[in-house]
């Protein structure tokens, strides 16, 4: 085995056992980061004009937000943010088919902006959501956390 088919092996091992323990909130932190690391595989794809690379992460990050994030969320019980979540990701998906064609660098860096505030908000709200001890009137913290994103 060559060292780099090995190191491969290893990254892809250990990503799926995170991904296999990892518990909800943890997992849509895993698809902001895996969409990021794809738009950036894209845009260095387009600057190395190697178009089968870029075509290859364009439609990687497109799959994590339109079936992963997008797909995730509960927009019955996630209600106005869900809805507005939902308007967002579609947006980003179809600003990155507009860069896959016309190879606008310009249409990566706001969706990987976009994205990166998006994690960092959500990022945030971990602390809080293990740290806070629920009360008896409120939702337990499990349930704060898929009312957005998930099924309880």
């Amino acid at each position: 085995m060559y060292p780099s088919t090995a190191t491969q092996a290893y990254a892809k091992v250990g990503l799926e056992s995170g991904a296999l323990t990892a518990d909800p909130h943890k997992l849509i932190s895993m698809l902001f980061q895996g969409a990021l690391l794809a738009i950036a595989n894209a845009k260095n794809g387009m600057l190395r004009k190697d178009i089968p690379a870029k075509g290859a992460a364009i439609s990687k990050a497109i799959l994590i937000i339109g079936e992963g994030l997008q797909g995730s969320l509960d927009k019955n019980v996630g209600g106005e943010l869900a809805q507005s979540l939902d308007a967002l990701y579609g947006y980003m998906c179809a600003r990155l088919v507009h860069a896959n064609a016309h190879n606008d660098q310009a249409a990566l860096d706001e969706i990987s902006g976009l994205l990166n505030e998006l994690k960092g908000a959500w990022d945030t709200i971990r602390p809080q959501a293990i740290n806070t001890q629920p009360v008896a009137t409120a939702l337990p913290a499990k349930k704060q956390e898929s009312l957005v994103y998930g099924r309880a």
